[in-house]
């Protein structure tokens, strides 16, 4: 494993300008977005009359799609030696499609718009993160993954209170919040185009970028990166949409109107762990904390089987936000760790799409077993396959430090 490398004593350096924007821009769009996530699979179910396996397939085809976009802009923003351009792009196309929600009437008019957000999410996502990684040292990038993610899930968990907070008063008004949306979107459209700096990327290809393709090709990564990628899809296949979650909380007593406190509650400690363990990962490396973090996963899983009770899956909840922290900081550094400091881009983009791969299928599998073979044949399965996940990241080795 890779020695982490030493920080200097005192306290730590300040985290750059362009982390500190995008913790920013992902704090008000997941204000945004999860204002909405919690009420879309009742939304689904009641209003627009599908079943849970519309919902796998929606869910699972939005993320499939986006994670293989994000294969490709990764690569084409290490081609073109920028970056801003993609994310600003992606932020854009999110911001315009989320609201539409407000006045679908069908299942399959969901799933056209699902699409179209998370193609915005895969044009902007493996470049930002590739942006987060130029931008800061080797030594922070634990930390700066951490507060990226910290304020994801702080805007995660704002949102569902918000929502929470407008239906009580407004109970009837489920189609104006949908449009409501646009609101903090726009303001994410501000803090990017005035905020965020283009930050030198590892050196554009020598290629003319207007007259190449993309070479979308693992050939520049070895076989320990190429085994975390394996791991990553065997784990996904085990690791479907957290909406199934919600729907098994309401089975289990949840009210429908606690879901976004819920949602709230468990996204406040999702970001809580990711800034604690982002410092953690690297004092001490980010594999171990993946393992761990994969174990701890496929526990929750057979207890979310297992439970009977409402308060159980509010346990349930804050134990699945704490893997949470456990994993995303661990997971990109050691991306970063494992592709060296040329095609940081790419690397994400592989790093997504190996998810994108599984997630289609994680979803329709969960899905088809949940409706059709309950609950245990669903969770089971889930925590199986992140075990099985563990066995081969046990194999992965980080290339010892200089």
């Amino acid at each position: 494993m890779n020695p982490p490398a030493t920080a200097a004593a005192g306290p730590a350096p300040p985290l750059p300008r362009n982390v500190k924007v995008l913790g920013g821009v992902s704090l008000v769009n997941d204000i945004a977005s999860e204002m909405i996530y919690p009420l879309l699979p009742g939304f689904l179910l009641t209003v627009l009359a599908g079943n849970k396996f519309h919902l796998g397939v929606i869910e699972g085809a939005a993320d499939s799609v986006a994670s293989f976009l994000k294969l490709w802009s990764g690569g084409r923003s290490d081609q073109a030696g920028r970056r801003k351009g993609f994310v600003l792009f992606g932020y854009s196309l999110a911001v315009l499609t989320r609201p539409v929600i407000g006045v679908i009437v069908a299942p399959w008019q969901l799933f056209v718009i699902r699409i179209s957000d998370r193609i915005g999410k895969g044009v902007r996502t493996a470049p930002r993160d590739a942006l987060i990684a130029d931008a800061t040292e080797p030594a922070s990038r634990g930390r700066a993954f951490g507060f990226h993610r910290a304020m994801d899930h702080l805007g995660a968990a704002i949102g569902p209170l918000l929502a929470f907070g407008f239906l009580w008063l407004w109970p009837d008004s489920l189609r104006t919040l949908f449009l409501l949306t646009l609101v903090p979107g726009l303001l994410v459209l501000g803090l990017l185009m005035f905020g965020l700096r283009e930050t030198a990327a590892t050196e554009p290809l020598p290629t003319e970028p207007t007259k190449e393709r993309v070479r979308l090709s693992l050939q520049p990564f070895d076989r320990n990166f190429r085994l975390y990628l394996l791991a990553l899809v065997v784990f996904t296949l085990g690791n479907s949409s957290d909406t199934f979650l919600l729907v098994r909380a309401g089975e289990l007593g949840v009210p429908a109107v606690l879901l976004p406190v819920l949602w709230c509650v468990f996204h406040i400690v999702k970001s809580s762990s990711n800034l604690i363990l982002g410092r953690a990962v690297d004092a001490l490396g980010p594999r171990p904390f993946l393992m761990l973090g994969w174990c701890m996963y496929a526990g929750i899983y057979v207890a979310f089987a297992w439970a009977t009770a409402a308060w159980e899956a509010w346990a349930c909840f804050l134990a699945y936000a704490l893997f949470y922290g456990l994993t995303e900081p661990a997971e990109k550094t050691l991306v970063v760790n494992l592709a060296g400091s040329e095609r940081k881009g790419l690397a994400f983009g592989w790093f997504h799409c190996a998810i994108g791969i599984a997630t289609l299928p994680s979803s329709l599998l969960f899905g088809a077993l949940y409706q059709y073979f309950g609950v245990w044949a669903a969770f089971g399965c889930g925590a199986g396959l992140a075990l099985v996940a563990v066995v081969l990241l046990a194999g992965v080795r980080e290339p010892r430090g200089p």
